[in-house]
């Protein structure tokens, strides 16, 4: 690589974290002036991580899973680099399966090197780290953390990037298992560590930031989260990337309502979900850019090696694979967003067997009617519509209606009440309080400080126009009213944590 090109490749590098957007330019420049395959697969990759850093997804993609990122004459550190950063944007998708492969082939590129192996055996442990996370696995991620972290004592305390970042994902773990001690001091040891460093990574400020923001507001210590998140909002409107803001804007709109701001809540909530939706789009349309490219990078394959006859057996047979991962990955994403719902029911029957005057929720026999009949692809596209919709958070809006989520859907009342009925047996008011009342009980199952606050905030957080609805809803479809619940929540605590003192 010639002099001035290598100048413009560290320019950039400087800049990804800090002005994206100038780091693109500067980048597109090498890829266009580029002559080897190893300078456009380096121009790929600095192109793909400016991208994820203002949330353009989307095109992340397309320069991440450029054909010659990978080919043999591109340099094997940069293919390491490479499959990390496509492991990130696929777990950031939800694509778990594809996220794990392209993390396993970089495990396998580095054990063929010697140099730079210690930091790139980190960086691939620490996607791995976020995955666990990400996914809800707090207890095995822990236990990973602290099992490495004699492994790469040596090497954390020689390179202090990585050592913050080490800090960061272990302060989430003690925040997601409701430790806070133990996440405040590692939070501190962050801040310690980046208020000391030279890069002016914007993009890392405004992640440490939030997370402390989130830390402060389970600790209901409301000034100060606002504070915080405040100056993590700053950082991330800079960078403009959509995902920090939805996250900031959501913890905002939390702080305002805790501390009884209703005004200053519903300006920020209103934000937060005008960024879901957003999120969203670009969550789709990156999905489906990614398998537009894996299908057409099949498709080339086939034509390289196969006659006209073999090409066309071939490509259906890709077709047919294709059409297999997508239905995989429908049902991973169904059984993820199930989880916590099972999870719910595992606590509710714990709850009969220790209470045996509640009584059991009462099936009620549906009369059968004659069903609409739906084209078969309306009611495909409108199942996994509504299954984008569970994942999303749009049912907590107390406008929320049939007329008004078939107008989103661009379908009719009929059809979209008719899918609801033949899918979840339910109708379309059950089907939104469900949703409503498995959110509130998520919440206060894993947020300790939910459990103390007030009914009227439950209902207004799960949704509900008053407290006297959302309890005739929580007891009609959980068995028992929010405080017996409550209370049956308190007494396990109770129970586990004088279990561990004796």
């Amino acid at each position: 690589m010639y002099s001035q090109q290598s100048d413009l490749v560290l320019k950039a590098e400087e800049l990804v974290y800090s002005n994206p957007v100038e780091a693109i330019k500067i980048a597109d420049h090498i890829l266009n002036i580029s002559q080897e395959p190893n300078e456009s697969a380096i121009a790929n990759l600095l192109l793909a991580k400016s991208y994820i850093a203002n949330g353009d997804y989307d095109k992340a993609i397309v320069y991440a899973f450029d054909n010659i990122n990978q080919l043999e004459e591109v340099d094997v550190n940069t293919r390491i680099e490479n499959n990390i950063i496509k492991a990130t944007l696929l777990r950031k998708l939800y694509l778990d399966p594809q996220s794990i492969e392209c993390l396993n082939k970089a495990r396998t590129l580095n054990s063929e090197i010697l140099l730079e192996k210690d930091r790139f055996e980190f960086h691939i442990f620490l996607e791995h780290i976020n995955m666990l996370l990400d996914r809800l696995n707090i207890d095995e991620a822990l236990t990973e953390l602290k099992e490495n972290e004699i492994h790469f004592k040596n090497f954390l305390n020689e390179n202090v990037n990585e050592k913050r970042a080490h800090y960061l994902v272990t302060a989430k773990a003690y925040n997601s298992l409701t430790q806070y001690d133990s996440a405040f001091v590692y939070i501190d040891k962050t801040f310690e560590l980046l208020n000391t460093s030279q890069n002016n990574n914007l993009y890392e400020k405004a992640l440490v930031y939030k997370e402390s923001g989130l830390l402060f507001l389970q600790n209901k210590e409301f000034k100060k989260s606002k504070e915080t998140l405040f100056i993590a909002l700053q950082f991330a409107e800079i960078l403009d990337n959509p995902f920090l803001l939805e996250q900031i804007h959501r913890g905002l709109a939390i702080n305002y309502l805790a501390s009884n701001q209703n005004n200053q809540h519903n300006v920020y909530y209103k934000k937060f979900l005008n960024l879901n939706n957003s999120i969203e789009e670009i969550e789709q349309q990156s999905v489906n850019t990614y398998f537009n490219i894996i299908s057409s990078q099949e498709e080339s394959k086939l034509e390289s090696y196969n006659s006209k006859y073999n090409q066309y057996l071939f490509i259906s047979f890709a077709v047919a694979i294709f059409i297999i991962i997508v239905g995989i990955l429908i049902l991973i994403k169904s059984e993820n967003r199930k989880k916590r719902k099972r999870e719910i029911i595992n606590y509710l029957e714990v709850s009969r067997n220790v209470f045996t005057k509640v009584k059991p929720i009462q099936k009620v026999q549906k009369q059968t009617s004659k069903r609409l009949v739906i084209p078969e692809e309306t009611e495909q596209n409108i199942i996994v519509k509504l299954q984008r919709f569970e994942k999303s958070l749009k049912y907590l809006n107390k406008d929320m209606s049939l007329a008004l989520l078939a107008g989103q859907f661009e379908t009719n009342t009929k059809y979209l009440s008719e899918i609801i009925n033949k899918n979840y047996n339910d109708n379309f008011n059950t089907f939104i309080n469900k949703l409503r009342v498995n959110y509130i009980i998520e919440k206060l199952k894993s947020d300790t400080n939910y459990i103390n606050y007030k009914i009227s905030f439950l209902a207004d957080e799960s949704g509900f126009s008053s407290h006297s609805n959302f309890t005739t809803v929580f007891k009609g479809i959980v068995g028992m009213s929010p405080a017996t619940f409550i209370n049956l929540l308190k007494i396990e605590r109770e129970e586990i944590i004088n279990n561990k003192e004796t």
